[in-house]
């Protein structure tokens, strides 16, 4: 679990990971297909959080949206947005 106000995201059996590096390697795992992921245009009122909740069943995991999507840190950002939906497993594949 992590905080958005934490630096330092907990994913894969409570261990932690650096937020560069980890958001480094989701970005390029992403960009050399080695993350399946699916798109979805952000709808008005929608989170990442949310969203995150919904394909993961925890909303602390947001900020793998954010970092496969390159919007950076926020939770909320405009609809119309195309936020990138990666495949949890590969993303624990990529950042272990």
């Amino acid at each position: 679990m992590t905080s958005r106000y934490s630096g330092t995201p907990i994913i894969n059996g409570g261990k932690s990971r650096g937020t560069s590096n980890t958001v480094n390697l989701i970005r390029e795992g992403i960009s050399n297909q080695q993350i399946p992921f699916e798109e979805v245009i952000l709808q008005e009122s929608q989170r990442l959080d949310i969203i995150a909740g919904i394909e993961y069943g925890d909303s602390s995991l947001w900020w793998v949206l954010a970092a496969a999507s390159n919007v950076g840190w926020g939770l909320q950002v405009p609809p119309g947005t195309l936020i990138r939906v990666p495949n949890l497993q590969s993303v624990l594949e990529i950042i272990s």
